[in-house]
Order: structure tokens, then C-alpha cells, then sequence
């Protein structure tokens, strides 16, 4: 479904943006993951591309200063690029963030066996992280973030250079996988002290080569708001009353607070919008995407946007009110590297034309056909003014059917 050419077409041409996917082609394994794959298609949400992201090195190396913080990278770097990422966006890999999280694991390997492995555990206890395996000379750990675990790993390949110890790190979904980038950073730059990470689908690393001045290494400021407005509330509170909109808004609130961990600001008890902050953004994005399937299911959209900053994320919910298809959509806006997307949940007016799209192409191919012979027969027969009820019956049994 997520590579479903002519859907994606028709609704280009309606919101005039690129539609990458309809539906996720990700593959679950978890119970957790088929339920939001299941979501993802049942409800065919689709990822738009509102400012198309261009990934090079030097934006990705941009976004790194960014999200890890300037002031925690030392200036005496080197920074390679071991595997160049796609230019392109992969929604299954958006997905998959999403459902798993922005947790990563980190694998720490020093060059000789040294007391200071003990000092290594104790930082990352100290941020809240879990320590898997340890041995005079390995970690593998388990970091809330993959900013978190980059963060940390240099501020240990500076402790270790401070101590005369080369010190290798390496970041990864799986221990597995951190342990595997750790091996290609050696092949590829050498038995230097770094880290090795991806972003985007490319494969990148900082190494250094000379001590450099202790940090804090704190995290960086960046807060992840979400901001969500309900669509038209008045028309909601008309159809349903006030008393609806209290009782969606606050099953809203509960589930950011308890699910997601969100601290919500800015709502007052009778409001249709409201500000939440998350400890990360996979989190904020998991909060409106739900909001925005759960919302709709009790007949309403929404306006969401996800930023940095409180304005970041209501400008953002504000773009929703450009894109539309007749009648505003139901968006939940982000950036994604230096560009801006969107998820848009399709009414149930919209996924019924989807369905027919997707399943029953050959049924409107005949019914065209059928309604076509129709009206050219009726044309040469003189009675062209009796076209439009072909036309109006057909549409019926389509939709009927």
C-alpha cells in the first residue's frame, strides 16, 4: 500500500504536495508494532512532504551541532562520512522511530584494560542509563537517546585521551549493531579514538585525535512540544455539545500524560487546543498521531504541529490551515533534517475513495467504461441531455458498492 503510485498521484494533485507513502510497508515483530502498522494502513495515513529535505554531509553535520549541542563537540574533530545517506526520506525508517523509540545503545571498547571502565558505568548511570555487559576493556549500554548516547561517548573518548587510552564508541538500534559500527570505524578510519553513528540511513563518525577541554557535556536545551487545535470546534460542539468536546479533550490530556509521558501546558478545562512538552520527539510525534486517529474516530480533526519551541509547534499546526482538500485536513506537521513533513489522516470520506483506488480499480474501469458507451450511444441517438443520469446512477452503485 505505501508504494501505491496512482492513490499517490490523485492526492498530490489534490493537496498539491508529494504524497512518499499511503500506509506504512513497515514489517512488525511486536505486538506493539502491529498494532500501530495496523493503524497505519486501516486508517491509510499518509506522509506528505511539505519542504522537501535536502541531506548532504554538511546539513547532516548541521543537525548534529543541533540535536547534540554545539558546545559538546570539541572543535579539534574530524568528521567522516563512512556511508553517504540517500537523499530521499524512507517512511518505514520514520516508522520505525516512531513505534521504537529514540533509545540506542552504545558500545564503549578501550584500547588496553584500564580502572577507568568503572568511572565509564557510573557517567552513564549517571544519565539514566542501563548498563548490559561490561568487561575490563567493553560496555554495552542501553542511552535514552541517540543525541544522548553521541553526547556521552565523547565525553568519554576525552576522559580517556586525558589518561593516555584510545577510546572507541559506536551507536546502534541493537548492542549488536553498535558492536559492528564500532568494527567499521576501525577498518575505515583507523585504531582511533571516537564514535560512529548513523543519520538518515548514512553512516558517519567523529574522531579525535588530541585532548581537548573537558565539558559538562549537559544535554542540549532542545524541548519537543506538540501543539494541537481541534478543526472547526464550534461546529463539533454544535453537532455533539460541550460536554463531548471536555470528554475528548481530556481522554486527550490523560493518555499524553500517562502513555507518553508528556507535560501538558497551556489547556484550560472547556478548550479545543492545547500545548504538551516530551522528553523526546518520537514521543510527541507517537502522542499526535494517536490523538489525531483517536479524534477522528469521534468525529473530529486536528491540527497538530511538533517544534522545538512552543511557537515552533503552533506555526507549524497554523501550516495546516494552507493545505486543503476543499476542507482543512487533518495533519500532524514536523521537520525531518532541514525539511518539513506532514502525517494526514484521511476522513472516512477520503479512505472509502482510497479503498476504491486500492481494491476495486478493475469495478471503476468498467463502470467508466460502461457510463462512456452509455452516453455516446444516447449522444448519437439524439437524446445527450439524458447523459447526466448515467452519470449520477453510476456514481451511486460506486459508491454503493
Amino acid at each position: 500500500m505505501a508504494n501505491h503510485r496512482f492513490s499517490r498521484f490523485i492526492f498530490k494533485f489534490l493537496t498539491k504536495h508529494e504524497i512518499i507513502s499511503i500506509g506504512t510497508k513497515y514489517y512488525p515483530t511486536t505486538p506493539l508494532e502491529t498494532e500501530y502498522v495496523e493503524m497505519f494502513n486501516f486508517t491509510q495515513t499518509m506522509l506528505m512532504e511539505i519542504d522537501k529535505a535536502e541531506i548532504t554531509t554538511d546539513n547532516i553535520f548541521c543537525n548534529l551541532l543541533r540535536d547534540v549541542g554545539k558546545e559538546n563537540i570539541p572543535e579539534n574533530h574530524h568528521f567522516y562520512e563512512l556511508k553517504p545517506a540517500e537523499n530521499k526520506i524512507e517512511e518505514f525508517a520514520l516508522v520505525s522511530n516512531i513505534i521504537m523509540g529514540s533509545d540506542r545503545y552504545l558500545y564503549i571498547e578501550l584500547s588496553n584494560p584500564s580502572q577507568i571502565i568503572n568511572q565509564f558505568s557510573n557517567i552513564i548511570l549517571e544519565e539514566k542509563g542501563n548498563i548490559v555487559e561490561q568487561s575490563s576493556t567493553e560496555i554495552v549500554s542501553k542511552l535514552m537517546s541517540k543525541n544522548d548516547a553521541i553526547r556521552v561517548a565523547i565525553k568519554m573518548v576525552g576522559i580517556g585521551l586525558d589518561n593516555g587510552i584510545n577510546v572507541r564508541a559506536a551507536v546502534g538500534m541493537t548492542g549488536a549493531a553498535a558492536i559492528e559500527r564500532s568494527i567499521n570505524l576501525s577498518k575505515e578510519v583507523g585504531d582511533v579514538s571516537g564514535v560512529g553513528f548513523t543519520k538518515l540511513g548514512g553512516e558517519y563518525a567523529l574522531t579525535f585525535d588530541s585532548n581537548f577541554i573537558k565539558s559538562a557535556a549537559s544535554p542540549s536545551e532542545l524541548q519537543n512540544y506538540l501543539f494541537i487545535d481541534i478543526i472547526d470546534s464550534t461546529k463539533f460542539i454544535d453537532d455533539y455539545g460541550r460536554d463531548k468536546l471536555v470528554e475528548l479533550m481530556t481522554d486527550v490530556k490523560n493518555f499524553m500524560e500517562v502513555e507518553c509521558n508528556g507535560k501538558i501546558e497551556g489547556y484550560r478545562e472547556g478548550g479545543d487546543d492545547l500545548i504538551a512538552r516530551f522528553p523526546s520527539k518520537d514521543l510527541a510525534m507517537r502522542a499526535g498521531l494517536d490523538t489525531a486517529w483517536y479524534v477522528l474516530n469521534n468525529g473530529a480533526k486536528i491540527r497538530a504541529g511538533i517544534g522545538k519551541s512552543r511557537r515552533e509547534g503552533g506555526e507549524r499546526a497554523q501550516l495546516a490551515d494552507e493545505i486543503k482538500i476543499s476542507n482543512p485536513l487533518s495533519l500532524v506537521i514536523f521537520d525531518l533534517a532541514n525539511g518539513l513533513y506532514a502525517y494526514y489522516i484521511p476522513s472516512e470520506f477520503f479512505r472509502t475513495i482510497l479503498n476504491l483506488l486500492l481494491n476495486k480499480r478493475s469495478k471503476l474501469i468498467g463502470i467508466f467504461i460502461l457510463v462512456f458507451l452509455a452516453v455516446y450511444f444516447l449522444t448519437i441517438l439524439g437524446y445527450w441531455e439524458y447523459s447526466f443520469i448515467i452519470v449520477i446512477l453510476a456514481a451511486i452503485y460506486a459508491l454503493a458498492s
